[in-house]
């Protein structure tokens, strides 16, 4: 009888669950959100580019007030929220908005698995817009701010000896009201701005380590060479531990070496399978800290071996180079928002799902728009064989915007706490992001929005990141700054200025508009640069500005980003819809002239 009864119990557990949760509001939803499971949200390993076998997923129903800014934790919380999903997401089961007079709390209870007894307990967070601060067992164990980039405390002092611990979460966020980088949230959602995102977005997660232990895997190829750089920052080490790197090609082992905690290893990669988008080759690495002689730690990784540099060609036009050899990069503007989760998609399967359709439309590149992605969709791109130019996510307010010619205005004077947030976010996303090979451009500014001291930014994030290129200033105000010129036009491709120095790019262009009845986010302020009523008149169009495109990547474009992927709220200028439920334009044309495009400056 034993065994029926389990079973029973637990089918009422989870009818519990699935009663206190469902999605809120009526707007339109992705099919996956229609397979939510509230006891395994997101449960896919959170970090693939160290990955240790123990952890635990803290998604999942979490209860939640929204208080005033400077309120004490409620007695009482005002009901359950589904976690990762921001509070004004449907997905989140609350839908109700938060502004800069308030505050968002989180409260739930978790154990410590037993097995985990003598070690010490991280508690990660993947995302968390803006200002955190955490509380374990009623005392205060850290504060973050900062909404792209991940972070975590090792809160083994603050755990109760066993049964439940009790995690509290208090989160700010003034939207465009602060300076802080946003992205595209605003409390007014209107034409390209969208609905804010407050609070957790991604997974929140628990991982034992010992007390040495490794923090940070940075890994830098450099195939003129066949040569891979291997950095490792760790805690509680001393010059005396050593790391052991070994590189896998499959299951062969193909090189090994040692260093002290404190050092960079240079590893030799002989006859190396170089990465790019039509062979997205990965190595696979583990990583071992050793101490007295004895493993205390170890985390499995990858990385690729691939080049990206400009070079000016036959023609004297600079080009844009993957492994050494021109290569068109061409993409959409990406920027990652869900009718149903908002910042947060509703599984990893829909994450991937953006980016499998990019590849299956001919794109070689994405343009990650203003936003930064869990890390698992960048490992997709990874994996997938896809470019990426990461935007910085913008803020603060703008100076200015000249498009047309070189920048002659006064630059946005920030405040110094805004300067030092804009430095230190900045550097998390570089940092979190610096080993993704599919990363091959920074963009820190987009059409002047918060954009100042642009040379000092740009000479910064050149000298911080040297492997890769910097896009300046996206659309404006241009500086002789940076690897590139990059334009915006709208809706056709237009050259409108040329760098005979720097690789000259579009930036920014298309917009065709197509809006479906029943997969609107709203039916009564829909928009794209230009308008179409199906289908064919769409991609009639599309293809009438890439064979423009053609003609001035003879002129001397090097890349170009079509807008873009999907709908996004008002927005109906997607490739599909906002709900990924219909593609809207004829795949296998699209396809034709993108891959005339993609492979227009091979030899």
């Amino acid at each position: 009888m034993r065994k029926p009864i389990l079973v029973i119990l637990l089918h009422l557990l989870l009818v519990s669950a699935y009663a206190q949760w469902s999605p809120a509001g009526d707007k339109i939803k992705t099919s996956w959100a229609e397979n939510i499971d509230v006891n395994h949200v997101l449960p896919e390993y959170p970090r693939p580019l160290m990955e240790r076998t123990d952890w635990k997923n803290l998604n999942g129903l979490w209860e939640y007030a929204i208080q005033e800014v400077g309120a004490p934790e409620p007695a009482d919380f005002d009901g359950n929220i589904l976690v990762p999903f921001a509070v004004e997401s449907s997905l989140s089961g609350v839908q109700k908005r938060v502004g800069d007079k308030n505050e968002l709390w989180y409260k739930r209870n978790f154990t410590v698995p037993s097995n985990w007894k003598n070690k010490q307990i991280l508690l990660h967070f993947g995302a968390v817009d803006w200002r955190s601060e955490i509380w374990i067992n009623n005392i205060k164990v850290g504060t973050h701010e900062g909404g792209y980039a991940p972070f975590s405390f090792d809160v083994t002092p603050f755990l109760n000896k066993s049964g439940d611990q009790k995690l509290v979460v208090k989160v700010w966020d003034p939207s465009e009201r602060g300076y802080q980088p946003r992205g595209k949230q605003t409390s007014r959602p209107e034409g390209i701005w969208y609905t804010p995102v407050t609070g957790i977005w991604q997974t929140v997660w628990l991982e034992p380590v010992a007390q040495k232990h490794i923090a940070y895997v940075r890994t830098t190829p450099d195939i003129d060479n066949n040569r891979l750089s291997v950095e490792l920052i760790s805690n509680g080490t001393n010059y005396s531990d050593l790391y052991q790197v070994e590189v896998f090609d499959g299951s062969t082992k193909i090189a090994t070496a040692k260093a002290s905690a404190k050092q960079a290893v240079d590893i030799a990669i002989p006859n190396a399978k170089l990465w790019d988008t039509e062979s997205p080759f990965l190595y696979d690495l583990k990583v071992s800290l050793l101490s007295n002689g004895k493993e205390v730690d170890q985390v499995d990784s990858y990385f690729a071996m691939r080049k990206v540099s400009t070079k000016r060609d036959e023609h004297g036009i600079v080009r844009l180079q993957l492994n050494n050899k021109d290569v068109f990069q061409f993409g959409p503007l990406d920027q990652g928002w869900w009718p149903d989760g908002l910042y947060t998609a509703p599984s990893d399967e829909a994450l991937k799902y953006d980016i499998v359709k990019t590849k299956d439309f001919g794109f070689n590149m994405i343009r990650k728009h203003v936003k930064v992605e869990p890390a698992r969709w960048y490992t997709h791109c990874d994996k997938l064989g896809i470019l990426v130019w990461q935007d910085m996510p913008n803020g603060d307010r703008s100076p200015r915007w000249q498009n047309r010619k070189y920048f002659d205005g006064t630059e946005l004077k920030r405040s110094a706490e805004s300067e030092a947030n804009y430095r230190a976010e900045w550097k998390d996303i570089m940092d979190f992001l610096y080993s993704n090979p599919s990363i091959v451009c920074w963009v820190p500014f987009n059409e002047a929005w918060g954009q100042f001291k642009t040379q000092e930014i740009v000479e910064w994030t050149k000298a911080y990141d040297p492997s890769r290129l910097v896009n300046p200033a996206s659309g404006g105000n241009h500086y002789p700054v940076g690897d590139m010129l990059d334009l915006h036009n709208y809706p056709h491709p237009e050259m409108y200025l040329y760098d005979a120095n720097r690789a000259t790019v579009l930036g920014e262009y298309g917009g065709i508009g197509l809006a479906l009845e029943g997969h609107l986010w709203a039916t009564d302020r829909n928009w794209g640069y230009v308008q179409f009523k199906n289908s064919k008149e769409v991609t009639d169009e599309y293809v009438k500005y890439g064979e423009q495109l053609l003609k001035l990547v003879k002129a001397g474009f090097s890349a170009a980003v079509y807008t873009q992927t999907t709908d996004v709220e008002g927005e109906v200028n997607g490739l599909m819809t906002y709900d990924r439920k219909i593609i809207k334009i004829e795949e296998d044309r699209i396809h034709h002239i993108n891959q005339k495009i993609v492979n227009s400056l091979k030899k």
